[in-house]
């Protein structure tokens, strides 16, 4: 523990709790503001000026780690009833982009982790998962639907230059003619779209670029270490270039903060050639809510109240509401008015097309090492 901290019981943190932690220097290229404890662990710190300035002495940096984990599967099935997928594949756990909306955050509490600091700057990843995508798409029972790449955390993040964990598994999914979406906010997709470009020719690839804001210096601050705006703007214009149907998720939208550039984010993305577009308001689940406050604090404390309360009046005078069909998009006017704007938008740029239905009967399965040798027998 550094000194100026101590334990004190586990309780929520209010707006003038966060402004004052949001007081020390922040992390540069960081998104959030501190690294709170998880909500598994039976005690919590917090910084305090305990007379002999400690607390404003400059934080210490934080590096990168990348720690190397075995996984007993890859392939994660879920029964959301409000996603679009059923499976998905992440190979990393964390995320270097480092945005402070992530709603993958709070996953790292269940290893003890922070889901601040430490879900951007210690990262894992499986290097066993192209072995285990080959075994599990080659089980007898095995019945094909489009598999989501990456959708907890980025599967094209910084870190995929270093392992290219993402385009194994897409040269096996590719190979085997297996349904893929894609999802990020990195330039790093173009990489790989000698892979996705026949894929997406014989209707086995979904690719969706994520874009929250337009404003260089409010996307540094929320998304420190993810591709500007500009730059993503940039990779739908190649994507779609390539003959790859591209949609542009504005996820999330902030009400307050971001819901004024629905009009013109749709526009600048229809101009470079996307196809689709869909949005998510912003969701605030468990440890999430006390670092968003945090942020605001530091980064917009003009509208850290308003963006606050408006959330909250969409969800009930909560912070979250975690129901099917609620937690994306909240309810009330305001909820109802951000719905019809998008709507209306994306039926006047022309980008409202139904959502692409992936094909599942090219699929071919990997044959076992089993079944080799009694091949032709």
């Amino acid at each position: 523990m550094r000194t100026g901290q101590k334990l004190k019981p586990k309780g929520r943190v209010t707006l003038i709790e966060a402004r004052a932690a949001a007081e020390r220097a922040e992390q540069r290229g960081r998104g959030a503001i501190s690294n709170q404890t998880g909500r598994f662990e039976p005690e919590t710190r917090h910084e305090f000026d305990d007379g002999w300035d400690s607390i404003e002495a400059p934080a210490d940096r934080i590096d990168t780690t990348l720690t190397r984990e075995t996984a007993r599967t890859i392939i994660t099935f879920n029964k959301s009833p409000d996603i679009s997928f059923d499976r998905s594949i992440n190979p990393y756990r964390g995320c270097e982009h480092g945005c402070i909306y992530c709603f993958a955050r709070p996953s790292h509490a269940y290893g003890g982790l922070s889901a601040g600091l430490d879900f951007e700057s210690r990262l894992f990843f499986k290097p066993n998962a192209p072995d285990l995508l080959k075994r599990e798409l080659s089980k007898p029972g095995y019945r094909p639907r489009p598999i989501a790449l990456g959708m907890n955390t980025d599967a094209f993040q910084p870190v995929e230059r270093e392992t290219g964990l993402t385009r194994e598994l897409l040269k096996i999914l590719a190979e085997h003619q297996h349904p893929v979406s894609l999802l990020t906010k990195s330039t790093l997709i173009l990489r790989d779209i000698d892979l996705i470009a026949p894929m997406a020719a014989k209707g086995l690839v979904r690719v969706g670029v994520s874009i929250t804001t337009l404003d260089r210096s409010l996307a540094r601050k929320m998304e420190p270490r993810a591709a500007t705006p500009s730059r993503r703007l940039d990779t739908i214009r190649s994507l779609s270039d390539a003959g790859i149907p591209v949609t542009v998720m504005m996820a999330p939208i902030i009400p307050a903060l971001t819901d004024h550039e629905i009009e013109s984010l749709l526009e600048a993305a229809a101009a470079h050639g996307a196809t689709g577009a869909g949005y998510v308001v912003l969701r605030l689940p468990f440890e999430i809510k006390d670092l968003f406050h945090e942020w605001l604090a530091q980064h917009v404390p003009d509208r850290a109240a308003r963006v606050i309360n408006t959330l909250r009046e969409m969800r009930g005078g909560k912070d979250y509401d975690a129901r099917w069909f609620e937690r994306g998009s909240g309810h009330g006017p305001i909820a109802q008015l951000i719905r019809q704007r998008f709507l209306r938008e994306r039926r006047r740029l022309g980008i409202d097309a139904p959502r692409l239905a992936l094909r599942t009967d090219l699929f071919c399965p990997p044959v076992r090492p089993d079944q080799q040798l009694s091949l032709g027998f």
